[in-house]
């Protein structure tokens, strides 16, 4: 018997001995996992079957994508580049060519003299170079204005994760606001400038139209009606002949020259108004974009407290 309850007793305390190891080995990792908390035992996932996995027609298609990057447009930019660049070139390059042609028939018919439109031809001719600057500098402006509309955009912070707003980011869109105001005040007075010679070939157009006219009376009555260019201010009382009447006047109005230039003027002055319309579209998408990095900048400050 006493063999036997030594035994027992041994196999007691190897027990015992066996449960101190293992709590003490679970105190251990215990500790370490509370001290490093970052660290877990590994985790066994089983691999999903085939019924599990996603199928193809789960997963976002090209359509998706499609709608997805479309929603990031700023459409009121882009149409106001469009109109801009549009306007732009129809105002510089019609009236570059009109300019040209009305500088022709004044040598040929109103001003035989060269030192009477001498001045005159300086200043279209200034006007010419300023036309290239002008378009230079919309064309930049334009595509710096759409660039700001892109990531400025609400749906494209959606696209891109978010974005933080510096004082410097928000005093440039501040000066583009600024500067997009003044711009269209700018191109309000480069409309109505740009209708003066509309309404002057359209007064030479109409006084052509009534000497063709059956009403006319005979050669005398067609003879008195006449065209003082002078009267307008673009050479001086004392150039000559300045006064074109009668079938002189007609044979005006009939030549390349002035049917060319009566029209490209036109389209110069609804170039120049399809402009300031796109300037005001960019006043107000450059407002928008302002107040979006306006209230994008309080919502940061906010959120840091």
């Amino acid at each position: 018997m006493k063999p036997a309850m030594e035994t027992a007793a041994e196999e007691n305390t190897e027990q015992s001995q066996e449960r101190k190891v293992n709590s003490r080995a679970e105190m251990e990792i215990g500790r370490y996992h509370w001290m490093y908390p970052g660290s877990k035992n590994h985790q066994y996932h089983p691999v999903p079957t085939l019924g599990d996995r996603a199928s193809p027609l789960s997963s976002p298609g090209c359509f998706e994508c499609c709608i997805k990057c479309l929603g990031g447009v700023p459409y009121a930019s882009l149409v106001a580049t469009i109109l801009c660049f549009s306007g732009v070139a129809l105002f510089c390059g019609c009236g570059h060519v009109a300019l040209a042609g009305t500088v022709a028939i004044l040598e040929q018919h109103f001003s035989t003299n060269t030192s009477d439109h001498a001045l005159l031809s300086e200043v279209i001719q200034l006007v010419q170079y300023v036309i290239y600057g002008i378009a230079s500098f919309f064309f930049l402006y334009g595509i710096i204005l759409l660039a700001e509309g892109f990531y400025t955009t609400s749906a494209v912070k959606e696209l891109h994760g978010e974005f933080k707003t510096t004082a410097c980011g928000r005093c440039i869109s501040g000066m583009f606001v600024f500067l997009t105001y003044v711009l269209g005040v700018a191109w309000l007075g480069v409309f109505g400038f740009s209708a003066v010679p509309v309404f002057m070939f359209y007064n030479i157009w109409s006084t052509c139209e009534v000497i063709r006219s059956p009403q006319t009376n005979g050669t005398a009555g067609v003879e008195q009606i006449c065209v003082d260019i002078r009267q307008y201010g673009i050479i001086p009382w004392n150039a000559f002949p300045g006064k074109i009447c009668g079938s002189a006047l007609e044979n005006i109005c009939n030549t390349n020259e002035f049917y060319v230039s009566y029209h490209l003027f036109i389209v110069a002055c609804a170039g120049a108004g399809a402009t300031v319309i796109a300037l005001l579209i960019y006043m107000m998408a450059t407002t928008y974009n302002y107040a979006v990095l306006k209230f994008k900048s309080r919502e940061d400050c906010c959120t840091k407290f």
